[in-house]
């Protein structure tokens, strides 16, 4: 269920508030250009600056949206083991085909601590992607962790955004072939698949859907000289967008297409004009702007 490009789905703002008009005209927009999958209220989302009733209200459109054509993974991390339990009953209540969850930031549990924390979520009984994303939660969830959580039922697959390629392999020998494993990286994400990944939760994808999953077809056919060639067109792209934070980036691409404001909440703050010309040109180079 779980492969292909999924979009890491920006959270659109109006006058400081959720633009819930156009994220279900995003929803509509990512399933006819063909994104697998979509994943709202991650980092991409702007998790960290939402309420709890902005996450559950936009988690809910976009499964109502969605209306089963594609399946929505939920974010539904936190460092708080009984809010992230609270994120995970309400995205399974709704419909969510399964939740993303954070490996803990800031507290920095131990490894044990990590699988206590799984553990408690797994009995949810929602699938669970866990999001391994050291640069951000300063812990490293190893393998071997990653495999003895594998074990559970729910525990389905990991979003992988250490940018180390040998940890494709190294998972795999850990946690089984059936275990979904994909790329955090969108730079990376050809490599990531050659290795044995299944597709990428993508930021870029929020601006270039249908070429990012042009990208993912390739690979899941074993085209690696197609997927390159569309990759490379795509890569200044990925760049561009993470001169600054990726939301920041891709939502002032979105802006240039006419899909939504360029709003982020603060602490963040809008796109630089050098970061601006520059994505201005990747789009020019992927075929995005004229």
């Amino acid at each position: 269920m779980f492969k292909g490009s999924l979009p890491a789905l920006v959270t659109p703002f109006k006058n400081g508030a959720v633009d819930f008009d156009t994220l279900k005209k995003l929803v509509e927009w990512h399933i006819a250009e063909g994104s697998s999958g979509l994943v709202p209220v991650g980092t991409t989302g702007e998790s960290p600056t939402l309420t709890h009733e902005e996450h559950e209200a936009v988690v809910e459109t976009v499964v109502q949206t969605a209306a089963g054509r594609v399946p929505v993974i939920a974010g539904a991390g936190s460092n708080n083991t009984a809010e992230a339990i609270r994120f995970m009953d309400f995205a399974k209540r709704v419909g969510a085909d399964a939740g993303l969850v954070v490996t803990p930031y800031y507290n920095k549990p131990t490894q044990r601590g990590l699988i206590a924390h799984y553990t408690a979520l797994n009995e949810v009984g929602l699938p669970i992607i866990i999001y391994n994303i050291p640069p951000r939660s300063v812990i490293d969830m190893v393998p071997e962790t990653m495999g003895q959580l594998a074990k559970l039922d729910n525990i389905v697959g990991v979003k992988d955004a250490t940018g180390d390629l040998m940890r494709v392999a190294k998972t795999r020998i850990a946690c089984g072939t059936d275990f979904v494993q994909l790329s955090g990286e969108d730079g990376t994400t050809v490599g990531f698949n050659a290795m044995g990944g299944q597709g990428v939760i993508s930021v870029t994808a929020n601006v270039a859907p249908r070429q990012s999953a042009e990208v993912q077809a390739a690979c899941l056919a074993g085209d690696y000289d197609r997927a390159l060639e569309l990759s490379d067109r795509l890569m200044p792209l990925h760049i561009a967008i993470f001169r600054e934070p990726g939301v920041v980036g891709v939502k002032y691409a979105m802006s240039r297409l006419g899909l939504c404001e360029p709003d982020v909440r603060s602490p963040l703050t809008e796109a630089t004009d050098e970061t601006k010309a520059e994505i201005d040109a990747a789009m020019r180079h992927a075929g995005l702007l004229n």
